[in-house]
């Protein structure tokens, strides 16, 4: 696939209603895809996983991070590797907004949630 060589602008990957980016990297032909995250204390993803890797790199802010059955807190110029097949989330845990790169080990995002009953 030819995919053009350019600068993605940011509103063509801005999610709508949100200040979170998302690219989907087979959309311009990488090998990755990623979460640009802006979310204010208490937010974050509920319960869930990919059957590849996620890199979370923490920015700004501060985000309580689960990871299987660990719980780590991570601040700006932390870095976690989530395996793949593994549940995780992260809930942004500081006074101001968590900026937190998300990368997936994919060109398309593949995401499974838990469960209700085990989102706790």
């Amino acid at each position: 696939m030819d995919v053009p060589i350019a600068p993605v602008p940011a509103q063509d990957l801005r999610i709508p209603g949100s200040r979170t980016l998302r690219l989907e990297g087979a959309d311009v032909g990488a090998g990755i895809s990623f979460f640009l995250v802006e979310t204010a204390p208490g937010d974050g993803p509920a319960l869930h996983r990919h059957p590849y890797d996620e890199t979370f790199h923490v920015m700004e802010g501060a985000a309580r991070i689960r990871i299987g059955a660990q719980t780590l807190d991570a601040g700006p110029g932390d870095t976690a590797v989530v395996p793949p097949r593994t549940w995780h989330r992260f809930t942004s845990t500081g006074e101001g907004v968590l900026r937190m790169m998300c990368i997936h080990a994919s060109p398309v995002m593949i995401q499974e949630y838990a469960p209700e009953e085990e989102q706790g």
